[in-house]
């Protein structure tokens, strides 16, 4: 078998780094935290034109500018109009655990109004340049992945990065389960107590969720850094479940949820969103999923939400859309991995 060519050769960067040309009628420049109000509302113009099922929220927003890992100066990009209005965006974000694919992830937008110029492609041209220079600076001679998240119903995004050469390789699917019916009751495992989430069990926690998603598709390694907990985290409705057998209690489960409250005015209902769920690989076939699960929707009851929303790779290895859906959840939409493979 021959050897890969090393990153740096592989990633193909670009050697400089062009803005998007000046007949495109946008002044560029990098983004900084002090942009995250004037962002936001970019993203929510468009969110709004976009029909997007899930909105981002201006603590989200903010979010987008942290972490030492990012280089906002090298990484971000802002599009301004002659009166000085953002027009245009782009992120590129290098997560600093990977370990087995290096991935670069890019995101950006175009204000409404402004469409239909070549704008979108341009800034697409930008990000993909500087994710190829991102993975070739990382040193990691791993294989490595151009990647960006779209709606399944956005078609016109779609066709942008299909012609961009983008290929989409993976399928998401968020789905509802309604909180008016019977919650399950399902048994805990023998010598499992499941408790609430605290600070104090959060590192044993990524370590849980590090081995737990070892061998699930286009996940890596959760460093201490990366691994926070956003605006949106609920540590009520979050549980972890604890091998009490043990001589130390061991996190071998856990469910971390979040409240989204700018999305329920657009799905129409209320619901406690489940972000993550995790059981150690040789825990796994107990029921300890379902009980978490159950465990969170009685929690979601208690704060009167409608629903019990999650997403799930529909590849999973683990069988969770078939569990998700024994358990009642129903999809609703969609979205697409799309990626450049290196």
């Amino acid at each position: 078998m021959s050897t890969p060519e090393p990153i740096a050769v592989r990633a193909d960067a670009p050697a400089v780094l062009d803005l998007p040309p000046a007949h495109l009628e946008l002044t560029w420049r990098p983004l900084q935290a002090r942009d995250a109000e004037e962002l936001f509302a970019l993203i929510q113009a468009v969110e709004d034109a976009d029909r997007a099922p899930q909105r981002t929220s201006a603590a989200e927003v903010a979010e987008m500018f942290e972490g030492s890992w990012k280089d906002l100066q090298a990484d971000t990009l802002g599009g301004y109009d002659a009166a000085g209005t953002l027009r245009a965006y782009a992120f590129v974000e290098v997560r600093p655990g990977d370990s087995r694919t290096v991935r670069a992830f890019l995101s950006g937008g175009v204000h409404p109004a402004w469409r239909g110029r070549g704008l979108g492609r341009a800034v697409l041209a930008w990000t993909e340049g500087r994710g190829r220079q991102k993975l070739a600076e990382s040193g990691k001679d791993l294989p490595a992945r151009l990647a960006t998240f779209v709606d399944e119903q956005a078609r016109d995004h779609r066709r942008l990065y299909a012609a961009a050469g983008f290929s989409p390789i993976r399928w998401y699917t968020d789905m509802r389960r309604d909180l008016a019916l019977e919650v399950p009751r399902i048994a805990v495992p023998r010598g499992v107590q499941v408790v609430r989430w605290t600070p104090e069990l959060d590192d044993a926690t990524r370590a849980a969720h590090n081995a737990a998603f070892t061998d699930h598709w286009g996940t890596e390694p959760q460093t201490a850094e990366s691994w926070r907990h956003e605006a949106h985290f609920a540590p009520s409705w979050s549980f972890v479940a604890l091998d009490r057998s043990a001589a130390e209690p061991t996190v071998v489960g856990y469910l971390l949820s979040s409240r989204y409250e700018q999305d329920w005015a657009v799905q129409g209902y209320t619901c406690g969103y489940t972000d993550l769920l995790g059981v150690r690989r040789e825990w796994r076939g107990q029921g300890l999923a379902g009980v978490l699960l159950a465990r969170a929707m009685n929690a979601y009851k208690r704060s009167r939400m409608q629903y019990a929303c999650l997403g799930v790779d529909t590849a999973n290895p683990t069988g969770a859309h078939g569990l998700y859906s024994r358990m009642g959840y129903e999809a609703t939409h969609g979205s697409v991995l799309y990626s450049v493979e290196i």
